[in-house]
């Protein structure tokens, strides 16, 4: 027996057990998503053991691994074909015994479906899922959707569970569509107000133009230079297009390019929430909240400063948990959401996430679904499903 069939064997019969005696589980792989949820309850399952690369073919872009497997690992599998996933799932924690490394699983990344700055241009988690095992809440390990595109045999149940937070089941192996790294890369850096930044975002938007992530935000992080309002594009595609691109850019915006060894070290900050910006403030009592807005929406008039991501359709800001309602009206009234990402009682190793208000009709459905995967209620009692708040 693999090492992998053992660990499957011991989660399986982990769930038998809590079925029998009606006893809640918590499905916990490194714990670098434990903060991005209601508070957590229940006995930890960890998935840690189900752990290993399952298969892999690097010409057909696709490739199977358990969900215990390392984030990390996985990326450098793919790094040394020249491949990604392009979508820059965040890792957000790293053991302080074992010289840093990430703590992140695969199963996590599915589960909360967050992806990084190059979200709004690639797509996000579950556009690269192409199907997944999962044992159930009555401890049957079903599979839904294959190893290929074309197969659509389940598919939509294989992303229903990107973002589910694991309370429709445990997640025992994903397949993933990959990509290869793009021949070129480079960052322009732009001087100017957010109102002024939106607008040639938009507009470089209509336009064919290899952009690939942005983010603005009013930089006062080195107290030896005056603080400037940043705008920063990163452009990767064919070397032509991205140097045609550079020309034409710099020619609307005066701006200037960027070291790749100082960018691409700048956007794994972004994407790991490791920027001056998303450092807790001295005021303990304010929280992280992530507004999801269309792309074209204007500046918010808030009063808390901004970073904003994913070519203006991504807005995050500090501000109490009293000013929900503020948030929330600023956000409807584009046609977006408000939520907090990080509560102002969270740590690093805590919960503390709270999403939005759901529709009557959503959360029906999301009763239903939980009835049938889960009809004992036994996967992370209390946390709500989150795959389409605020586009993950």
């Amino acid at each position: 027996m693999s090492s992998m069939d053992h660990a499957l064997a011991l989660v399986t019969e982990r769930i038998q057990g809590a079925i029998a005696a009606r006893s809640p589980l918590r499905i916990r792989g490194g714990g670098s998503k434990d903060f991005y949820a209601q508070p957590l309850s229940g006995e930890v399952l960890d998935t840690t053991g189900l752990r290993g690369v399952l298969s892999y073919e690097p010409s057909e872009l696709v490739v199977t691994v358990g969900t215990g497997t390392p984030l990390a690992e996985l990326e450098a599998l793919l790094a040394g074909q020249d491949q990604c996933l392009p979508f820059e799932p965040p890792h957000f924690a790293w053991s302080q015994l074992q010289g840093g490394t990430s703590l992140a699983t695969v199963g996590g990344m599915v589960a909360a479906g967050l992806a990084g700055p190059a979200r709004a241009s690639v797509g996000g988690v579950r556009d690269y899922v192409l199907g997944l095992k999962l044992i159930n809440g009555q401890a049957q390990h079903l599979t839904f959707g294959g190893q290929v595109m074309k197969n659509v045999a389940g598919y939509d149940v294989s992303r229903l569970m990107v973002g589910a937070m694991g309370t429709l089941g445990l997640i025992t192996e994903v397949s993933l569509k990959v990509l290869p790294v793009a021949p070129a890369e480079t960052t322009l850096v732009f001087e100017v107000d957010q109102a002024a930044a939106l607008e040639q975002l938009h507009r470089w938007g209509g336009d064919p133009l290899p952009l690939n992530a942005s983010c603005w935000v009013h930089d006062n992080s080195d107290p030896a230079v005056a603080a400037k309002n940043l705008l920063f594009v990163r452009l990767r595609g064919a070397v032509a297009a991205v140097e045609a691109a550079v020309t034409r850019m710099l020619a609307d915006l005066p701006g200037s390019r960027m070291d790749n060894a100082q960018a691409q070290p700048d956007w794994a900050m972004c994407r790991d929430q490791k920027l001056p910006f998303f450092q807790r403030p001295a005021d303990d009592t304010l929280a992280l909240w992530r507004l999801s807005v269309p792309q074209t929406a204007p500046v918010l008039a808030l009063p808390f400063a901004q970073l904003v991501e994913w070519h203006g359709g991504l807005r995050w800001l500090w501000a109490p948990q009293s000013a929900a309602a503020q948030l929330q009206a600023a956000a409807r009234q584009v046609g977006g959401s408000a939520t907090i990402f990080i509560a102002a009682s969270a740590h690093s190793a805590g919960a503390g996430g709270r999403f939005g208000v759901h529709g009557l009709a959503e959360a029906a459905v999301e009763r239903r679904l939980k009835a049938s995967f889960d009809p004992h209620g036994i996967f992370n009692p209390g946390l709500t499903p989150h795959a389409n708040h605020a586009s993950a």
